[in-house]
């Protein structure tokens, strides 16, 4: 189990700003709603909210930690780091609450940070290395990093430094907090009960498929050459002993399910394409479609199972829920010694 304040550092705000962002799997094969959602203490967008303004100028020092400086650069690389994450700049209207937010993680993981080197936190500095290494293997080579870290006003060693700090507060946590951390059967089953609505599972089919891409605007002649692809696709699909995983392999234009032989999971109502779903949910299990043309191309569906609409039971899922109780203890009980040690320290906010 981590903290979350080490994402606010420079190490990762790197990481975070220079990482590409993998495909995303077509679906989740029988997850339940994640009750992680209620954990991250963040307000609704849309609630009010008395927030102090912050200055359109920035000071060069934005706060100070018991004496330890928190500069407007660290600052503004946090804010970095956060609207890589978002996928977009702050909006606007949310700049003073988001912002006061940043501040308060920066506030936060100081105090961590100074703890766990007044309690003398060790890190091995092959945690470091394989940290630096983590960061260094998103480049393509080293001149690319070194540029990167210029442009962030960085220098390997003052990388390392923070690195190191963050493995240390991070160790903080791992042994004042979480030890004291437990959550029992009762506390999972009264989550589950508390909470029906997020253990509810939509009518889904498991479902794989081929698919023959036509590029968008794509001519008469473009779609028909697709099309017959995809027609001796079905017809090899049809033979008896084909393999639809290895055609799937071997034909589909579908990267990301190609290599799981076409295996979408279990795909909901509502989760894909009007075509696409219309077809899926009328196949048997063991059934393959027509060819179905989308928005994408030209698919062969395979259907394996179809599943309806149903309450996921507690046993399958009572171990994401003991683990997300955990998190939420483990959040809390950080953000109350964070709370301890601002309550001893001195934290001045200058903005």
């Amino acid at each position: 189990m981590t903290v979350r304040f080490a994402a606010l550092i420079v190490a990762s705000a790197l990481a975070v700003a220079c990482q590409k962002t993998p495909a995303q799997p077509a679906a989740e094969a029988g997850k339940p709603a994640a009750p992680g959602a209620a954990a991250t203490g963040t307000p609704a967008a849309n609630t009010p909210q008395a927030v102090k303004p912050v200055p359109a100028q920035l000071p060069e020092v934005i706060a100070r930690v018991n004496g330890d400086v928190i500069p407007k650069n660290e600052f503004e690389r946090a804010v970095a780091n956060l609207e890589a994450q978002a996928g977009g700049p702050v909006p606007p209207e949310r700049r003073d609450a988001v912002y006061r937010q940043v501040l308060d993680q920066l506030v936060a993981f100081r105090l961590l940070t100074q703890e766990s080197a007044a309690r003398k936190v060790p890190v091995p500095d092959t945690e470091i290395d394989a940290r630096v290494g983590q960061i260094r293997g998103q480049f393509p080579n080293e001149q690319a990093y070194t540029a990167a870290l210029a442009e962030r006003a960085m220098t390997p060693d003052k990388l390392r430094a923070d690195i190191r700090r963050q493995i240390a507060a991070m160790k903080l946590v791992e042994t004042a907090v979480v030890p004291t951390v437990s959550v029992g059967d009762p506390e999972i089953e009264a989550f589950y009960k508390q909470n029906p609505d997020k253990f509810q599972e939509p009518e889904a089919v498991h479902a794989a498929h081929i698919l023959i891409r036509a590029p968008e605007g794509a001519d008469a002649a473009a779609k028909q050459k697709a099309r017959a692809e995809a027609q001796g696709v079905l017809a090899s699909a049809k033979k008896k002993g084909a393999d639809f995983a290895a055609l799937a392999k071997q034909h589909s234009q579908d990267q990301g399910s190609a290599v799981n032989g076409g295996d979408l999971g279990f795909v909901a109502r509502g989760q894909t394409v009007p075509a696409f779903e219309q077809a899926a949910f009328a196949l048997k299990p063991g059934q393959l479609s027509g060819v179905v043309e989308s928005p994408f191309g030209f698919h062969v569906i395979k259907a394996f199972e179809q599943r309806p609409a149903r309450t996921v039971p507690l046993t399958e899922v009572k171990a994401q829920v003991g683990e997300f109780l955990k998190q939420q203890q483990v959040q809390e009980k950080t953000n109350a010694l964070v709370g301890q040690l601002k309550a001893k320290g001195k934290v001045e906010i200058l903005i």
